[in-house]
């Protein structure tokens, strides 16, 4: 990141990235860099988090598991799309960087890590 010199982290659902958030999020935040990801990114430190509630769609995926299991054709089954998101605002991390969060933000978050 310090190399490329970039003016911020954004880090995706890629499995590698989810198993090292917190590395990234500390990395980033060393580098005084803001940075935005899952909402399991900002739990682990990064600044910012706006995805797909994935409880739900786990939640959602074994719903259709069981139909399947009852019977269901897969076939017949519609295609679903995640209806559930969350912004999540990790202050700590604001803080440390020196960022001020506009309280539009803050007020539409679902979640504020002090």
């Amino acid at each position: 990141m310090a190399k490329k010199r970039v003016d911020a982290v954004v880090s995706t659902d890629d499995p590698v990235l989810v198993a090292n958030f917190g590395a990234i999020a500390n990395r980033a935040a060393k580098l005084r860099l803001p940075s935005i990801g899952l909402p399991e990114f900002a739990e682990a430190g990064g600044l910012m988090a706006y995805g797909v509630n994935r409880l739900d769609s786990f939640r959602r995926a074994a719903y259709v598991v069981d139909r399947i299991l009852k019977g269901a054709k897969p076939a017949d089954l519609p295609v679903e799309q995640p209806t559930k998101f969350e912004l999540v605002v990790n202050m700590k991390t604001a803080k440390a960087l020196g960022i001020k969060i506009p309280n539009s933000i803050l007020v539409r978050a679902d979640r504020v890590i002090e």
